[in-house]
């Protein structure tokens, strides 16, 4: 395990606290029956905004704390744990982390001090179809009268409904398969020609279909360079997949020890199920991939922090690793509840539910296997 200044212990106590108190999994049911279709409460947004949570990242001059992304990682981890719905992945990770890499001064003062205070949501519009595949970007951005013209569809754009600026890929040159021609553009949520169309999600959050139909932009809307726009993306979502392992980590820790609990307690056949070697073997198994993991996500946030040459490999592996065993967690979480892990009542159907669609975020284990094998010279 890393080892954690005492600023990153009080950070995480404190989030422990927070969402234990504040936001349990009756949080997100409470969430899912109002039937609103909303990705998260607002409230629950603004108050981690007070608590500084949305700034862990950003510079001290535009609001935040600069803590880093293994301070964050910490956070999101917690926030795992209770299945916690917030825009801190979208906005605080993925859009805080584009303006950072790429962001001219008046972008990050306009932008970052906003996400900092935790006064908007903000997210990334990338894929285009059903699989994580931001090469293949088509979305066209056309010159136009000193300015661009956008086209085109973004799809699964998480809290897409509620951002208030989406950081869309667009093509400006090529075609899609090809990384060179990818641009970035800041598009406020409220532009003429943005259409939404809710995305109803399995694990009870919301995502959005966005289309950009003749969206007028000014020179001043890319973010980062005309053209090669490739290497900001790619590193904006090694940050958002690192840091979302972390919030994966959180959560089959928790789904591990419920499990755990249970096999302590449930009595069948005249004796404790946790005393049957089967069982046993099973739960040693999570227990080691959970450490593994740990090491994995760990050292790719540590990794941010420090601008290690490795990044892409690290973020690539913790991403690969905590899909794998989110996956197995939350199967073995149901098998192992039996009967009562099939029903609404019981929160085994939530973290599974929560789990299929982190997994396919930001990239899924096939998909990070093939780019680590990749980067690695495979």
């Amino acid at each position: 395990m890393a080892v954690l200044t005492e600023e990153q212990t009080m950070l995480r106590d404190a989030a422990k606290s927070w969402t234990q108190d504040t936001s349990p999994t009756t949080a997100l049911r409470k969430l899912r029956d109002s039937g609103s279709g909303a990705s998260f409460d607002p409230a629950v947004w603004r108050e981690m905004g007070q608590m500084g949570w949305a700034g862990v990242i950003v510079p001290e001059e535009y609001g935040g704390s600069a803590f880093g992304y293994l301070s964050l990682g910490l956070v999101l981890e917690e926030t795992g744990r209770t299945l916690t719905a917030s825009p801190l992945v979208s906005t605080a990770l993925a859009a805080a982390s584009a303006l950072m890499l790429g962001g001219a001064e008046p972008q990050k003062q306009e932008w970052l001090t906003k996400i900092a205070a935790g006064e908007i949501v903000a997210t990334l519009a990338v894929d285009e179809g059903p699989h994580h595949a931001p090469e293949r970007t088509a979305l066209q951005a056309k010159d136009a009268d000193g300015g661009y013209v956008l086209n085109g569809k973004k799809t699964f754009v998480i809290d897409g409904e509620a951002a208030d600026l989406l950081i869309v890929a667009a093509r400006t040159a090529g075609k899609p398969g090809e990384t060179h021609g990818i641009t970035l553009f800041l598009v406020p949520g409220d532009a003429a020609g943005v259409t939404r169309k809710h995305l109803a999600l399995i694990d009870s959050r919301g995502a959005a279909e966005i289309s950009f139909d003749n969206v007028h932009l000014g020179a001043h809307a890319v973010l980062g360079e005309l053209d090669n726009g490739w290497s900001l993306l790619d590193q904006t979502l090694d940050r958002a997949r690192a840091g979302l392992a972390a919030e994966m980590l959180g959560q089959a820790t928790q789904a591990f020890e419920i499990t755990l609990d249970y096999l302590k307690t449930r009595v069948q056949f005249g004796q404790v199920i946790g005393t049957f070697q089967a069982l046993q073997h099973r739960a040693a198994k999570m227990f080691t991939d959970l450490e593994t993991t740990r090491s994995c996500v760990e050292a790719a946030l540590e990794a941010i922090d420090s601008g290690s040459s490795d990044v892409r490999a690290a973020c690539s592996l913790a991403k690969c690793k905590a899909s794998e065993l989110i996956h197995l967690v939350s199967n073995e979480m149901v098998q192992m509840h039996g009967g009562i892990g099939m029903t609404d009542a019981h929160d085994a159907g939530l973290y599974m539910k929560r789990a299929r669609v982190a997994e396919a975020l930001f990239g899924g284990a096939s998909f990070h296997k093939d780019r680590y094998a990749r980067l690695l010279g495979f």
